[in-house]
């Protein structure tokens, strides 16, 4: 009779996704589910603000709606995808950086048309997804020391703490002309307009979240963001309207949409006539080595804050959750939407007790849901949202106290890993601060049988990628 109930329990869900085993319930995972889609429900909207800002040489623009269905459909099926066969709880969508990356740079810049330019995602996505097969991507990721793979979950803490800031207009953006060389700079700093309903409701929101989590509620997250989206609801009706626009913080005028799909499918590979096989092989890299690092150390951070990895630090089956992200690039491409990757909001969800791929198939259903019902999606604004990504912020830094500061061999590239992926608002730039770092330490004071070779080989790329970067 026992054996049979086992047997039962192993074929349900709890069995599928091994709920139990991980230390978690159905109940948690989906709580958790609808957290971090709440907190990444933005890019649907976002997305399409970036890819419609630009017409190509041919006077071609994508249409808001049809850019909104086909973010949906691509996060939705890729983080299905990555639930059901992964089994780990990461969701995935348009990436931010790769998408203005696509707008401003291949289409204004190079004069790429706009098929062409989801033509270099999809090569993109097809090299990755064969560097995960070679086992090349997981061997890089192994290579990295524990305490480098902690120091990237904390500057990704306060990466996403920083969004959380900038999102709710605490932190703004400056541009001041020649403050890099000659060129200007954006110089964050702290808005000196507070008196404004939308950093009103963001602080209630933090407030709430804040004495919640303290509590150790379940769903607390969750919760902040709920009753952050009602007040601003209320607000903004008595309003008239006025505090936010577009739909967001407004009772719904209806609530089903009919998708477009007419941009799937809508991608060229005449890149390398256009721009010459140099150039196009550059514009390929340049877009490779930024989903290959901001993944890895998203996989990282979010996996240790989860407590996923093993006593190496490494993700049991992390070749499948390689291959889901790489996979979901080519797939950003096919549609035109721009290369999906795997978001670090996924901490939302992690910190709500998420622990396997169910977190992933909630997340990927309220995406395939939002095809149809897009202005319920857009209620929620951004301010309801932000408190959580601080929270989160606070969850990942926990770790701090693990990285031996006592070394500086360690300490001063866990520094630069840990600033400079929220002070250059990039993911890439921290790991790669680390990786030279640590490897030319390690070189001069005579210890290079501490530096693993892929590190140095990893590290070499990266002083291209600066370099690179810094002539171009």
């Amino acid at each position: 009779m026992t054996a049979t109930r086992v047997g039962q329990r192993d074929s349900g869900i709890d069995g599928f996704f091994h709920i139990s085993e991980r230390g978690s319930t159905v109940r948690t995972e989906v709580i958790a589910g609808l957290a971090t889609w709440l907190t990444m429900a933005y890019i649907l909207f976002v997305n399409p603000a970036i890819l419609g800002a630009v017409k190509d040489h041919n006077g071609l623009g994508l249409a808001f709606p049809q850019i909104l269905t086909v973010t949906a459909l691509v996060a939705g099926v890729m983080t299905l995808l990555m639930g059901l066969y992964a089994n780990y709880p990461f969701a995935l969508a348009a990436g931010l950086g790769l998408n203005a990356f696509v707008a401003f740079t291949l289409v204004a810049a190079d004069g790429l048309s706009w098929p062409e330019a989801m033509g270099v995602i999809v090569i993109e996505g097809i090299v990755i997804s064969l560097l995960v097969l070679t086992g090349f991507r997981e061997a890089v990721l192994n290579a990295i020391p524990m305490d480098l793979k902690r120091a990237i979950g904390i500057g990704i803490g306060l990466f996403i703490a920083l969004i959380g800031f900038v999102n709710a207009g605490i932190v703004c953006g400056q541009v001041k002309a020649g403050s890099c060389g000659t060129a200007s700079a954006t110089v964050l700093g702290l808005n000196p307009n507070l008196r404004q309903w939308g950093i009103a409701v963001f602080v209630f929101g933090l407030v709430v979240a804040a004495a919640l989590v303290a509590r150790r509620l379940r769903g607390a997250l969750l919760i902040s963001i709920v009753l952050s989206t009602i007040v601003a609801t209320i607000i903004n009706e008595a309003k008239h309207l006025a505090v936010w626009q577009n739909g967001i913080a407004a009772l719904p005028h209806k609530i089903f949409s009919a998708p477009d799909f007419g941009l799937v499918g809508h991608f060229s590979f005449n890149v390398f006539h256009v721009l010459g096989i140099a150039s196009g092989i550059a514009v390929v890299l340049a877009v490779m080595l930024s989903d290959f690092f901001d993944t890895m150390g998203t996989v990282i951070g979010i996996s240790g804050e989860a407590g996923l990895l093993d006593n190496e630090g490494r993700l049991p089956g992390i070749q499948r959750v390689l291959m889901v992200d790489s996979l979901a690039a080519a797939a950003g491409g096919l549609a035109s939407a721009s290369s999906n990757t795997t978001y670090i909001e996924s901490a939302a969800g992690v910190s709500e007790g998420g622990r396997t791929g169910l977190t992933s198939v909630v997340v990927a259903l309220l995406f395939l849901a939002a095809l149809f019902i897009s202005p319920i999606a857009g209620v929620i604004p951004p301010e309801a949202t932000a408190p959580v990504l601080v929270i989160v912020g606070y969850f990942m830094m926990t770790i701090v106290r693990e990285i031996e500061w006592g070394d500086p061999a360690i300490g001063i590239p866990a520094l630069l890993t840990i600033v400079l992926m929220p002070f250059t608002y990039s993911i890439t730039n921290g790991v790669g601060a680390g990786f030279i770092a640590y490897t030319a330490i390690a070189l001069l004071r005579g210890r290079w049988r501490d530096v693993h070779p892929l590190m140095a080989i990893v590290a070499v790329v990266f002083v291209w990628y600066f370099v690179h970067g810094l002539l171009a």
